[in-house]
């Protein structure tokens, strides 16, 4: 197992070169550069910028260089932690992006959780209790958060937060706490901003793992080992528990990682309507002012983190299955 996640561990490497390269490419695909949007920008509010001026940044931050020579320059600084300059934020990227990826990397974390712990208890009862009135509810429920977009949940939770219950909703703290200093109070606002997107954000894929479980462990409960099993004499909760679920759940883990994509597509839409730091907006801003280098980064760690995230899942597969073996 050790030398087989190392081998995946080396195998990113190259993967993650092809990935900046493809995606310093996609960036340099609109015409122009972060100068150009801001030379545009400045004229649409009134004001002026000469196109010498332009040209002297460009040269200063080698915009005017070609896209390889460009992209070496980047790349380049990846060993010593230097991922390029922010030229709308003016200041390095890394401490921009990490800034937004753990809370992306805690919302989505959080969110899996979420999915298993309702998907699995839900999927189980569903598959134990076919065709019942309970099993007809939770599918109804779960084709509907199937067809609920994440965006229009975030806009439910905003419109129930401030009409109805008139609380502080969207952000991550509330404003009597945003400059305080920690205390348990200001934890526990924070806890309360948290679990909003961690939920909206974990609904739809919630709906979905529950009907896949559902039918795994429909499939596995006829199975002639549950037959040998209930001969025997074993208690029905066993059965279920110990033998279906342990086999009927090895596809939920592979489908599991699948997810991760979703939620970090959704976190833009749902981190724009909750107005919460994850990547999504930031990247979306990056992308539209042409923000080469932070828009890059952001990008790559996130095709990083998708990659890192299947090798957990195949470890949590054969760590779940023992018949799973890898050399």
């Amino acid at each position: 197992m050790i030398s087989y996640i190392l081998r995946r561990l080396l195998g990113l490497i190259p993967t993650i070169i092809v990935v900046s390269i493809v995606t310093f490419i996609i960036i340099q695909l609109p015409p122009g550069d972060y100068f150009t949007t801001l030379q545009a920008y400045v004229a649409e509010t009134g004001g002026g910028m000469d196109q010498a001026t332009v040209e002297i940044m460009r040269e200063q931050y080698w915009l005017d260089r070609p896209w390889p020579i460009q992209y070496l320059r980047w790349v380049s600084g990846f060993p010593r932690g230097d991922f390029g300059y922010s030229f709308e934020w003016h200041s390095p990227v890394l401490p921009i992006v990490l800034e937004r990826m753990w809370y992306t990397v805690a919302v989505g974390g959080l969110s899996l959780v979420f999915m298993v712990v309702v998907a699995v208890p839900i999927g189980i009862y569903s598959a134990t209790h076919q065709y019942s009135v309970g099993d007809h509810a939770l599918s109804l429920i779960g084709f509907l958060g199937l067809c609920l977009p994440g965006f229009l949940l975030g806009l439910i939770w905003m419109f129930l937060g401030i009409v109805v219950l008139r609380i502080d909703v969207g952000g991550t703290l509330s404003r009597e706490y945003a400059d305080a200093p920690w205390t348990l109070a200001k934890v526990l606002d924070y806890l309360n901003h948290l679990w909003p997107p961690v939920v909206i954000l974990g609904l739809a894929s919630t709906a979905q793992l529950q009907r896949i479980m559902r039918g795994n462990l429909l499939d596995e409960l006829g199975q002639q080992y549950i037959v040998t099993a209930r001969s025997k004499g074993l208690p029905e909760r066993k059965v279920v528990n110990k033998y279906g679920v342990r086999v009927a759940i090895n596809p939920l883990i592979s489908v599991m990682s699948m997810e991760i994509p979703k939620i970090i597509s959704e976190s833009t839409i749902v981190g724009i309507v909750l107005s919460v730091p994850t990547t999504g907006p930031l990247l979306l801003r990056s992308l539209t002012s042409q923000d080469m280098y932070l828009a890059g980064t952001f990008l790559l760690f996130m095709s990083l983190l998708l990659m890192l995230s299947n090798i957990v899942a195949d470890i949590a597969l054969a760590w779940a299955d023992p018949r799973i073996v890898y050399t």
